[in-house]
């Protein structure tokens, strides 16, 4: 008997279709990334992969955050476990208005799902990543006309006391930014986005400090994680900054 416990085993980088819960329409259909792994005793030689998949095929169309304490807690009792962990990493599709013309079009955004049970307590972190504009205000302060802008991406990661839905998190994502970003803009809308980003000229460090103020002032959120690249337009480099804060250390 080599009397090692094992940390996690589980399965990595499974493809699955899931129904999504959307607050809009119901849901939606995307496909998820899997990862799901439990704690492995020493006296266990190895755990039953099947049975993750089998947890999958339980909860593939009641994937929501509201349903994530449940599908971890399925997975630790499933497999014999005292703690078990799931992740799951999916587009998200949210129909999006051009700003003047109002034309409709889907805007994919990066989301993920954690669930961790351990000590027979639950902990949840949501994510989402969004792509936005940043301006640079320097540029913008000494140059005679115009200033350096790009696509930035935020991603950002919540433990939450109470439902916030993804939709929300974007929405807080896109106003620290210098201007959101659209799959479909008519010439109104570029002008409109392109005064927008200049009248908000915004480096990565503001970006993180606007959100972080946001979140801190949101009682459903216990902790936050906040990480903001720009792939500088001048540069031949990205910038980037990052802020993690827990707000329970406070309380």
């Amino acid at each position: 008997m080599r009397n090692v416990a094992i940390d996690r085993v589980g399965v990595r980088d499974v493809s699955y279709p899931i129904v999504v819960k959307d607050p809009k329409n119901g849901t939606q259909s995307t496909i998820a990334t899997v990862s799901m792994s439990v704690l492995l005793p020493h006296d266990y030689r190895g755990t039953h992969m099947s049975r993750f998949i089998e947890t999958l095929e339980a909860f593939q169309k009641k994937i929501a955050p509201s349903t994530l304490e449940h599908l971890t807690e399925h997975l630790r009792l499933r497999l014999d476990a005292t703690e078990a962990d799931i992740e799951l990493v999916f587009p998200y599709f949210v129909r999006k208005k051009a700003p003047v013309s109002g034309i409709e079009s889907f805007m994919r955004y990066e989301v993920c799902l954690q669930g961790f049970y351990c000590q027979e307590t639950f902990d949840m972190i949501i994510g989402v990543k969004a792509p936005v504009q940043t301006l640079c205000p320097c540029s913008k302060e000494i140059s005679s006309y115009g200033a350096h802008n790009q696509r930035a991406s935020v991603f950002l990661k919540v433990r939450i006391r109470e439902l916030v839905w993804f939709e929300e998190l974007i929405e807080m994502i896109e106003n620290a930014s210098s201007a959101p970003l659209y799959t479909l803009l008519k010439r109104e809308d570029e002008k409109f986005v392109t005064e927008q980003a200049y009248d908000n000229p915004q480096f990565v460090e503001d970006v993180v400090r606007d959100l972080a103020v946001t979140l801190s002032k949101d009682d459903r959120v216990t902790w936050y994680s906040i990480s903001v690249t720009s792939a500088e337009s001048i540069h031949n480099h990205d910038a980037f900054a990052e802020v993690t804060q827990d707000k329970r250390t406070k309380e």
